[in-house]
């Protein structure tokens, strides 16, 4: 066994982050080296219950609970020493939703996730209010479509947060959260790193004749950058998160933050001019800007950096999921033939394929919309392939046809930022299972966005260690973020760079004015299937 190890472990020089994503928590412990000695994890799924997307609280606990008990017991195997303190520690969560409670402390309705899209109207009143995008997920949406509703509950309401500041909450006491997390529940002014406090006089005015005797500040948590220590475990906290009572208290801990913010911190992506672009389930853009945007506009998430910078969201529900699809219906015709090919060797050699394609994929059009896609108008999805008799129909177009489709979306609200904005990047990191057969959407991604498009391994243990990250900036003074990650962090990490090639930014180009002036097939689509 490492004695470096075991010494970081049992003198606390270590930092733990447990990040609650949408299928799995995970627990990442990392040593001096910023690397992960130890993890552990649980699965959950939310559940639809009473037409709202919700986790319970009671599941909350027992999984952060069992992601912890597996890492001390991979802690104890691996290293041959028991988890009893760490340097420093912190909690990240999906963004957005609502988690409201009493004066008490008891929770008024059930969680309502960042998945629910119950919020249209109120979203759509406050954007025009504040002449800032508020989208559905936005926690301030969910508490003025109750406003809206009439729900009985909103006039009980001392406190509101998100997944992770209510973690945070429960293991310090402290009602507080990281500007990052916090910038998905209201708008941050980026001049203070506080919310934004004209805004908020708006939303009370807005609602002082309903007669709540609140006003929203003193409901919205305290918002604190990275490097600041947002309390301490206390005797509680700590048996919540370890029954064992092996854990003890006083460890401090860094802000709660969002998931997008410990991606851009796992991705090295903090700085201004720079961007990140995750392609799963769903894909979006991540880009840190110099300054404000010149106007509103509704396809663009505004939020920050766990530091405080400002950065614009280009969010697409439609990821991959239609591209797999097609690949397994090809792995169907393989074992038809009586074939036998892994999934793999079955991806690459497609994807591989779409390289000898046509620059604009041969004059074929997909639309890759499951889901309703709001940057592009769509309240609902109906995946798509379509071909003229001019077409080029061959695998290699088919599969740059809906490799492209994947980025479509996405570049129309890219388009928005570094088009209609003027928006400049110095470098965009891409991450995800898009682009693990080396070189191709990598490629594709940068001749969609005329940028250079680098990959690596720098996500690491994702999230988590984005978080446990954080917290080892935390034990480091804090500081300049951006700074520290290049330094302490990414100083040896190896990536490969792509850099867009002249013919493929063409050939992107013309397909995206397919992809636009299609988009009434597909609206006739949803219409009428």
């Amino acid at each position: 066994m490492d004695q470096k190890a075991q010494d970081a472990i049992t003198s606390g020089n270590t930092a733990l982050g447990i990040e609650f994503g949408s299928t799995r928590i995970k627990a990442v412990l990392i040593g001096p080296d910023q690397q992960p000695l130890a993890t552990g994890g649980f699965e959950w799924r939310s559940k639809l219950e009473n037409g709202h997307w919700t986790y319970d609280l009671d599941a909350v606990w027992s999984g952060v609970q069992a992601a912890y008990a597996e890492l001390a017991a991979a802690v104890r195997e691996d290293h041959g020493v028991e988890l009893t303190t760490v340097g420093a520690m912190g909690f990240s969560a999906m963004m957005h939703g609502y988690l409201a409670f009493d004066a008490a402390g008891e929770l008024l309705v059930p969680f309502r996730t960042w998945q629910n899209t119950s919020t249209g109207q109120a979203a759509g009143e406050l954007t025009q209010l504040f002449q800032h995008n508020i989208p559905q997920r936005w926690s301030i949406a969910h508490l003025y479509q109750a406003v809206l509703n009439g729900e009985e509950h909103v006039g009980q309401v001392a406190h509101f947060t998100t997944l992770a500041g209510y973690v945070h909450w429960k293991l310090t006491g402290e009602k507080v959260l990281g500007v990052g997390d916090a910038s998905g529940m209201f708008p941050i002014d980026v001049a203070t790193g506080q919310f934004d406090t004209g805004m908020i006089a708006q939303f009370d005015e807005l609602v002082a004749g309903r007669g709540y005797g609140w006003q929203l500040a003193d409901l919205l948590p305290a918002v604190l950058p990275a490097g600041t220590q947002a309390g301490s475990l206390t005797a509680d906290g700590a048996k919540l998160l370890d029954p064992t009572g092996t854990l003890q208290p006083g460890i401090p801990l860094a802000p709660a933050e969002g998931d997008a913010g410990t991606g851009m911190v796992a991705t090295n992506s903090v700085a201004r001019r720079t961007a990140n672009v995750s392609a799963g389930t769903s894909i979006f853009a991540m880009v840190v800007l110099e300054g404000p945007l010149k106007s509103l506009h509704e396809e663009i998430d505004l939020v920050t950096t766990p530091a405080g910078d400002l950065v614009g969201m280009a969010h697409c529900n439609n990821g991959t999921i239609d591209l797999s699809a097609w690949v397994s219906l090809f792995g169907e015709v393989a074992a038809a033939l009586g074939a036998t090919v892994d999934t793999n060797t079955l991806f690459e050699t497609l994807y591989r394929s779409a390289l000898t394609g046509d620059a604009d994929g041969g004059g074929m059009l997909a639309y890759n919309f499951l889901a309703g896609e709001h940057g592009v108008g769509l309240e609902a999805g109906r995946p798509m392939f379509v071909r003229s008799p001019e077409s080029t129909f061959t695998l290699a177009n088919f599969m740059r046809t809906h490799l492209f489709a994947s980025l479509g979306a996405l570049r129309v609200g890219m388009d928005v930022l570094l088009k209609d904005e003027g928006v400049q990047l110095d470098s965009m990191f891409a991450h995800g299972g898009l682009f693990k057969t080396k070189g191709v959407a990598q490629g594709f991604l940068a001749a969609a966005m005329d940028t250079p498009v680098s990959v690596g391994d720098l996500a690491g243990e994702g999230g988590a260690w984005g978080m446990a990250l954080l917290a080892s900036f935390l034990r480091s003074g804090g500081g300049d973020l951006t700074g520290w990650l290049a330094d302490e962090v990414f100083a040896g990490a190896e990536v490969e760079t792509m850099e867009p090639v002249p013919a493929d930014v063409a050939g992107f180009d013309t397909f995206m004015e397919r992809f636009r002036a299609g988009l009434a097939i597909e609206r006739a689509a949803v219409d009428n299937l």
